[in-house]
């Protein structure tokens, strides 16, 4: 659990792809720091990319990890 808190990048990208998947805009980009920042606009490109394909309910469950 510590290792995971610890890890601000996977979480950016990890925040910004649930961010994508659920349609919100890349504005509300919550990180300041340029590499967060960096990584969660990257998370929720994919994120909208999956959305736009229908991978979302249980259809993209597999692309989720366990946060």
């Amino acid at each position: 659990m510590r290792r995971q808190k610890r890890d601000m990048s996977s979480r950016a990208y990890d925040r910004g792809y649930q961010a994508g998947v659920s349609g919100r805009s890349q504005d509300f980009c919550p990180h300041a720091n340029e590499q967060q920042r960096y990584n969660w606009i990257s998370g929720w490109r994919e994120g909208r990319s999956d959305q736009w394909d229908g991978l979302t309910g249980v259809s993209g469950v597999h692309k989720l990890r366990a946060l």
